[in-house]
C-alpha cells in the first residue's frame, strides 16, 4: 500500500501546529473548508489593496484607501457619549482626522503622541467637509515602513474570521513550503513561462499588483494547471484501467437491429448512425467500453442507446437502462416497449414502486435470463437484483448519479460495457473536466421530424393578453406547459399560486399541477392526465425539465424566465416541439429587465443550438450555476476557473494521457513527482494503477 510522501507531512498536519493558530482560529477556518496547512496554501487571494505611498490625501477621489506619512497634531476627545475620538494629523499638504470609536484616550495618546511622524494607511472618506480615516489598517514608524505592504492581498473570509487572522495563518503555512520535485515537463514549463511550484505559490500569495491576481498571471496559472493536471491524471488512469480490463466481444448478427430499422417511422440521422457505429466498434473490441453519448435536447440519444441494448441481446446477453427518476424510467419503458414487442425482445421495468410477489417474479425472470432488457431507477443497483448475463449497462442523465452508483450498475455483470447519456449540452472544456475518463460521442444533429420552436419574450405586465391567447389555444385543443420558478430552494409556492389562478381562469378540470414535493402517485397521475389529454395545461416547477415526453404539447410558458440559466431554459423549451404541431415558447419576465438580461434571453430567440447556448451560459454564470453545483461528478476546483481557463483543461488532458501512455515504458523520474502531485491535490484514489518500482 502506498503512503503519502514524508515531504508532504507538514502540509497535512493539524492547523494548530502553525505559529499563532489556536483552537478558535481553527474553528473559523473550517468555514472556508480549510483544515490543514495544505488548504491554506491553496486558498489564494481574491483581490488586493493598493497601499503605495502618497504625499497627501488632497485631491484624492474619496472614499479611497490611501497610505500617507503624517505628523500628529492635537487630540480631540469626544464631547458627548457615543461620539468618536479624533486625532488631527497633517500630511505634506493638508490636515485630516484619524477617527476611533469606543476608544480609550490614554491608549491613543500613547500610540499617537503629538509631534510624532508616522505612516498611516486606511480608507479615507469625507465627513462634514473634513477628510477622515476611521481606524487605520496600518500604523508604522517611517523607519519601519516595510511593515506596510505596497500591495496587500485580500483573502476570502467566513463568519468570525478577520483578514489579519487569515494573513497570519497563511504566512505561517508558507513557511512550511517544501521544494517538491517538478511534475510538469520541462518543455511546457519553459514554453508557458511558469515558475517552479514553490515560487509559484509564494508569488500567488504575495502579489505586487492587480495583474498578479489575474487568472493568466504565471504563478496563478501554473497552480491552476497543477490542479487540472492532477484531476486529468486521475481520469486518465481510470480510463486506462477500464480500457485495459478484458471484456467480452459483443458481436451480433444484425437481425434484430435490421428489424428495428424497419420498425422505425423515420430514418436515424447521420449523427445517430455514426454514434451507433462507434458503440458497436467498442462493444466488439474485446475491451470494456466506457462511452458517453453527449447530445442536445431531442438529438435522439435514447434511440442510439436502444440500438446498443439490442446489440447486447443479439450477442446473447442482457441490457440495463437506469434513469434518475421513476417518471423518466417509465417514459423510456412506454417509448421502447412497443419497439421491443415488435422485435420479440422482453423488456421490463423495475422501480421502487414494484414490490411483493410481482417484484420477486420479475427478479427471478431476470436471473434466469428470460428478461432481455431491464429499465429502472436506482432500484436496479439493489443487492437482490441479479442478471444472468449483463453485457451492457446504460445510465441516462448520468451526471445525476454518483460515480459509485454508475459503477454499481456495471458491477451487476462480470465484464459489462458502460454507456452513459447526457442531455445537458456542455462546452468541450467542461466536458473534458467532467468526463475525461470516458470516450465521448457527440450527437450534433437533430432528427428531421423535430420542429423548430418559435420563442418570444413578454413582460408580465401583458398577463391579460397572455391569458386571452391561452384561452384561445386551449379552446383549439392545444396542450400547454406553464413552468414556474422555485422559491426558497425547493418550495413549489409559485407553481401552486399560478395553478390556483389558471384554474380560476380556465376551469378546474382544465389545469393540472406537478412539483417535486407532491407524493409520487399524485405526480404520476397529473403527468398521465396531461399526456392523455384529460387536462390541457400543466403547471409545474422544473421537474419536467428532463424526461417528460408529451408529443401533443406544443406551447411552453416560462414564468420569471430571467431567474433561469440559459441552458436550463433550453432544456425546458425542449419539452415542446416533439409532435406534428408548430410549437412556441413564451419567456415571461418581470420588469425592469436590464439590457444585459434582455440580451441573454434574446439569445434563445435566434438559436436552438444547445451547445452554443451552453457556451454562453457557462461564460455568464460559471460551471457551477450552468449545470448545477450539486450534480454528481462536478469537480470542485479551488483555483482553476472554468471557462476562463478552458485551454488549460485541454493541455492538462493531453499531458495526462501522454503520461499514462509513458507508464508502459521504462520508469522515469517524473513518475515520483506526479505521485507527489496526486497526494498534494488529494487525487490519490487511482495511484494503484501506476506501477511500483
Amino acid at each position: 500500500m502506498r503512503l503519502r510522501p514524508p515531504i508532504l507531512y507538514p502540509l497535512f498536519a493539524d492547523l494548530e501546529t502553525l505559529d499563532g493558530v489556536g483552537p478558535k482560529t481553527v474553528g473559523t477556518l473550517a468555514g472556508l473548508k480549510v483544515t490543514r496547512p495544505r488548504d491554506l496554501i491553496l486558498t489564494l487571494p481574491v483581490s488586493g489593496i493598493d497601499r503605495q505611498r502618497r504625499s497627501t490625501v488632497a485631491g484624492a477621489t474619496l472614499p479611497e484607501v490611501i497610505t500617507v506619512e503624517v505628523i500628529v497634531g492635537r487630540h480631540i476627545e469626544p464631547d458627548a457619549r457615543g461620539r468618536p475620538y479624533r486625532v488631527e494629523v497633517h500630511d505634506a499638504r493638508t490636515m485630516f482626522h484619524l477617527v476611533f470609536f469606543k476608544a480609550r484616550g490614554a491608549s491613543l495618546r500613547k500610540r499617537f503622541p503629538t509631534g510624532a511622524r508616522l505612516i498611516v494607511s486606511g480608507r479615507v472618506e469625507r465627513y462634514a467637509g473634513i477628510a477622515q480615516m476611521p481606524h487605520p489598517d496600518h500604523v508604522a514608524h517611517p523607519d519601519d515602513s516595510d511593515s506596510v505592504p505596497c500591495f496587500e492581498p485580500v483573502y476570502p473570509l467566513c463568519s468570525g474570521l478577520t483578514q489579519r487572522r487569515m494573513v497570519q495563518a497563511v504566512t505561517a503555512a508558507l513557511k512550511l513550503l517544501p521544494d517538491l520535485p517538478e511534475w510538469i515537463d520541462a518543455a511546457t514549463l519553459k514554453g508557458r513561462g511558469w515558475p517552479r511550484w514553490k515560487d509559484a505559490v509564494i508569488n500567488a500569495h504575495l502579489p505586487k499588483s492587480e495583474s498578479d491576481l489575474a487568472t493568466a498571471a504565471p504563478a496563478r496559472e501554473r497552480i491552476a494547471y497543477d490542479e487540472l493536471f492532477a484531476h486529468q491524471i486521475t481520469l486518465a488512469l481510470d480510463r486506462a484501467e477500464m480500457r485495459s480490463a478484458p471484456g467480452v466481444r459483443n458481436v451480433g448478427d444484425g437481425m434484430l437491429r435490421g428489424k428495428l430499422n424497419e420498425a422505425l417511422q423515420y430514418q436515424p440521422t447521420d449523427a445517430q448512425k455514426r454514434v451507433i457505429g462507434e458503440i458497436a466498434e467498442d462493444m466488439a473490441s474485446g475491451f470494456r467500453m466506457n462511452r458517453l453519448i453527449h447530445g442536445d435536447v431531442g438529438s435522439g440519444k435514447t434511440l442510439v442507446a436502444f440500438f446498443a441494448l439490442i446489440l447486447a441481446v443479439e450477442a446473447r446477453g442482457q441490457g440495463a437502462l437506469m434513469a434518475p427518476t421513476e417518471t423518466l424510467a417509465r417514459q423510456h419503458f412506454s417509448v421502447l416497449g412497443p419497439l421491443a414487442d415488435t422485435l420479440e425482445v422482453r423488456l421490463e421495468i423495475l422501480t421502487g414502486r414494484e414490490g411483493g410477489d410481482g417484484r420477486a417474479a420479475r427478479l427471478e425472470s431476470l436471473k434466469s435470463g428470460e428478461i432481455d432488457i431491464l429499465v429502472g431507477t436506482h432500484a436496479l443497483i439493489q443487492p437482490d437484483v441479479k442478471f444472468a448475463e449483463l453485457r451492457l449497462a446504460v445510465v441516462d442523465e448520468q451526471h445525476r448519479f454518483g460515480v459509485a452508483q454508475r459503477k454499481a450498475l456495471g458491477a451487476k455483470g462480470e465484464l459489462t460495457d458502460m454507456l452513459s447519456m447526457s442531455a445537458t449540452p456542455i462546452p468541450r472544456s467542461l466536458a473534458l473536466a467532467l468526463f475525461g475518463d470516458m470516450d465521448v460521442s457527440v450527437l450534433d444533429e437533430k432528427p428531421r421530424h423535430r420542429k423548430r420552436i418559435d420563442t418570444a419574450l413578454a413582460s408580465v405586465t401583458r398577463m391579460d393578453e397572455v391569458m386571452n391567447r391561452l384561452r384561445g389555444a386551449v379552446a383549439k385543443g392545444r396542450r400547454v406547459y406553464w413552468v414556474c420558478p422555485q422559491i426558497d430552494g425547493a418550495s413549489p409556492a409559485a407553481a401552486e399560486e399560478r395553478f390556483r389562478k389558471l384554474r380560476a381562469a380556465l376551469g378546474r378540470e382544465t389545469v393540472g399541477l406537478v412539483h417535486g414535493q407532491m407524493p409520487r402517485s399524485d405526480r404520476d397521475e397529473a403527468l398521465e392526465a396531461f399526456a392523455s389529454g384529460r387536462t390541457s395545461v400543466l403547471v409545474s416547477t422544473t421537474v419536467i425539465e428532463v424526461g417528460v415526453d408529451v408529443p401533443e404539447a406544443s406551447i411552453m410558458v416560462v414564468e420569471r424566465a430571467e431567474s433561469f440559466g440559459l441552458a436550463q431554459l433550453h432544456q425546458i423549451r425542449g419539452r415542446v416541439g416533439r409532435g406534428s404541431e408548430e410549437s412556441a415558447c413564451l419567456l415571461l419576465y418581470h420588469p425592469p429587465l436590464s439590457s444585459a438580461g434582455r440580451r441573454r434571453l434574446e439569445f434563445l430567440r435566434w438559436t436552438d443550438d444547445g451547445f452554443r447556448i451552453a457556451e454562453a451560459d457557462l461564460s455568464l454564470r460559471g460551471p457551477g450555476d450552468a449545470i448545477g453545483t450539486a450534480q454528481a461528478g462536478m469537480p470542485g476546483f479551488r483555483i482553476a476557473e472554468l471557462p476562463q481557463q478552458s485551454e488549460l483543461v485541454v493541455l492538462a488532458q493531453s499531458d495526462a494521457r501522454r503520461f499514462v501512455k509513458e507508464l508502459r515504458g521504462p520508469r522515469s523520474t517524473r513518475v515520483d513527482a506526479v505521485l507527489t502531485l496526486l497526494w498534494l491535490m488529494e487525487q490519490e484514489k487511482m495511484i494503484h494503477v501506476i506501477p511500483e518500482r
